[in-house]
């Protein structure tokens, strides 16, 4: 490296582009109000919706603000009796299925049963109208209802205070309501993406494991259970109540439990007995209800859901308590039931989007589910969102539109008005084993698997999630999973990926020496590619990490008794999206650390945004806009042309040879 300072020299004088190589450019100057505008447009826009408002008269704009709030108004015109008539089918089909869920899914919830029928009424319209989905089925969830059991039930207990828990639990429906609404509305929908689809897995698979070890209760008969639920404490209530199981109970729900797994069996078997599973649930309440009723099971400790008052959603605006003693309770719980109903909801629905080929904006769809509970919260409604079991059954008995949502909505109201009695003698076994039935479909045993054999981060997220929630509680569960994904982001951020490359044979081409073992490195060079944006969170490791790869190298060459030492440096900033000031900073310190030892930094590819910054800090001007290159490959010539030529020729020599060889 003794002739460094000579390279150095003739480098700083020579002028590249004289000799015919392609230029970097800068891009040239945004005023800062366009600037800002294009990047909070790429930050909550990135869909452009306003796209469809552009060069369009006053009144059609009115007419497409109205129907991009009101997607109803959009495909409502050219509906036609063919869809009418699969609409119908499939809305009957889930309202067979949403009958029996929605009573057992508020049971889950310790609230009244009838809040799970009101639940499937009032949301439903609401979805119809400014829902974008055409398949999506909305009602309650067993998870959100769960969820809410578990973090109301820690304030206020529902046996001693039921009133006032049924008060919060319309509250929290409607912060969560609010919530989602202001995400879709100010656009920050990304927010729901923390939650991945490793955690999601783990936390569904756990809360499903949580919810079946809570049905025993309901399996077994017993009246007094813990309002705990990790598995601990649930094996524990079981187990020290033995001397208080009900055989016939527990009979009655295996018997029941069984015929509603065959019929799942038998329906993926052959798509088209998709109505066996669907009317399985509805078929079992009625089942159980004759029974009971003809054999007076009632009397023998098979307990009944009793009386059910006969009507539709009374209001319940009334009802919303913003005390400040349980304000933050409501407020917590509507937030945490609103991100997980989101996660479901919008996934369900972008799943059953693409087997049609349509697109659904999931911007809409946060203020659709946020309006449905808002307008849920003061009809007697508690969470609702798209579960999937329902959303799966609407989609196999051949829905077209939302229309679906309203022939479901309108049989449960006619069951509100008239059906209602008949329920009396429903076991409370039989809405155990519907839950239980429909939970184990939900624990995803083969994702979790895939992730194993793809990812092991990803395992390790799902499997800290589904600990989380099945040995501490739904809330510790959940916290771990998104606490992990988040710290796998930072990772991602703070500890980017830096390569090595090589030069592929008999090719331009540069690649990673560890992905192709037959790229070899050039004599003299060390490239290396940053594969991340460089922001304040990185610096410091990537400093670092350049020079140990130098460190590295050197120790290499004298290794293996290469003669040709080490004299540039190139790093590929290819990946390298935009750039912080402290990344900046990093930079200038990397090439102050080059030249204290006799090397010279070259960069390749840097993007528009990294070029502005360090255009504006000066930092060309420290580098020398001579060693910013558009390729690797062409950094790599002017680096060998000066290994080969600047000892022995002047400046021009090397100009002109170069210019030629270009």
């Amino acid at each position: 490296m003794g002739n460094a300072d000579d390279i150095n020299s003739s480098a700083d004088n020579y002028n590249w582009d004289a000799a015919g190589r392609h230029r970097v450019a800068v891009p040239p100057p945004q005023p800062f109000v366009k600037s800002l505008k294009n990047t909070l447009k790429e930050t909550f826009f990135p869909d452009d919706p306003l796209r469809q408002f552009k060069n369009q008269p006053p009144r059609k704009k009115f007419i497409l603000g109205l129907q991009y709030v009101f997607p109803i108004l959009e495909w409502g015109p050219r509906y036609t009796m063919p869809f009418f008539r699969a609409d119908l089918i499939a809305g009957i089909t889930i309202a067979s299925l949403a009958i029996p869920q929605g009573i057992s899914y508020a049971k889950l919830a310790n609230l009244p049963p009838i809040l799970g029928l009101y639940s499937s009424f009032v949301p439903a319209l609401v979805y119809a109208v400014m829902g974008s989905s055409r398949d999506l089925a909305v009602g309650t969830v067993a998870v959100g209802s769960l969820l809410m059991a578990s973090m109301l039930g820690n304030v206020v207990n529902v046996q001693e205070n039921p009133k006032l828990y049924l008060h919060l639990a319309f509250t929290a429906t409607f912060f969560t309501g609010l919530f989602e609404a202001a995400l879709g509305i100010f656009r920050l929908g990304f927010i729901v993406d923390f939650l991945s689809h490793a955690t999601i897995v783990g936390f569904m698979g756990g809360a499903a494991t949580v919810v079946c070890l809570q049905q025993l209760k309901g399996i077994l008969g017993l009246d007094h259970f813990t309002h705990a639920t990790d598995v601990i404490s649930v094996m524990r209530s079981i187990f020290s109540q033995t001397h208080l199981w009900r055989w016939e109970s527990a009979l009655l729900g295996c018997v029941f439990l069984f015929y509603l797994l065959s019929s799942r069996y038998f329906s993926k078997k052959s798509p088209r007995l998709f109505w066996i599973s669907a009317m399985a649930p509805l078929t079992s309440v009625i089942l159980g209800s004759i029974l009971v009723y003809l054999t007076h099971a009632e009397k023998h400790g098979v307990q009944v859901i009793g009386h059910l008052k006969k009507g539709i959603n009374p209001p319940s605006i009334m009802d919303l308590n913003f005390d400040s003693t349980y304000l933050p309770t409501a407020i917590k719980t509507g937030i945490v039931t609103g991100v997980i109903s989101l996660a479901e909801g919008i996934a369900v629905g972008r799943s059953f989007a693409m087997f049609k080929n349509y697109h659904i904006d999931g911007n809409k769809e946060m203020i659709a589910f946020g309006m449905m509970n808002i307008v849920g919260s003061c009809t007697s409604c508690y969470l609702t969102t798209g579960p999937f079991s329902r959303s799966a059954v609407n989609f196999n008995a051949g829905c077209k539109t939302a229309v679906s949502n309203i022939v479901m909505a309108l049989s449960v109201m006619i069951t509100l008005l008239f059906l209602t009695p008949l329920f009396h003698y429903t076991p409370l076994v039989v809405l155990s084993a519907i839950i239980i039935a429909a939970m184990l479909g939900i624990i995803d045993y083969e994702a979790a698997i895939h992730l194993w054999h793809v990812d092991k981060f990803d395992f390790l997220v799902c499997l800290s999630a589904y600990i989380g929630v099945v040995f501490a509680n739904i809330e510790i569960g959940l916290v771990m999973a998104i606490g992990l994904s988040i710290l796998r982001v930072l990772l991602f951020v703070a500890r980017p990926r830096t390569l090595v490359l090589g030069n592929i044979p008999d090719s331009k081409v540069y690649r990673s020496v560890d992905q192709y073992q037959n790229a070899h490195n050039v004599p003299g060079i060390l490239i290396l590619e940053i594969d991340a944006p460089i922001y304040f969170a990185n610096t410091n490791y990537l400093r670092e990490r350049i020079s140990r790869w130098i460190d590295d190298e050197e120790d290499k060459l004298k290794t293996s008794g290469e003669t040709a030492a080490l004299q540039y440096v190139i790093l590929d900033l290819t990946a390298v999206g935009n750039i912080d000031t402290s990344g900046i900073s990093m930079l200038d310190e990397v090439k102050k650390i080059m030249d204290r030892r006799g090397l010279k930094l070259a960069l390749a590819n840097p993007g528009a945004e990294v070029m502005k910054k360090l255009n504006k800090s000066k930092f060309l001007e420290t580098i020398g806009q001579e060693w910013i290159f558009l390729t690797v490959g062409e950094a790599v010539g002017a680096c060998n042309y000066m290994l080969h030529s600047c000892n022995t020729k002047t400046t021009s020599d090397v100009s002109e040879k170069y210019s030629n060889n270009v």
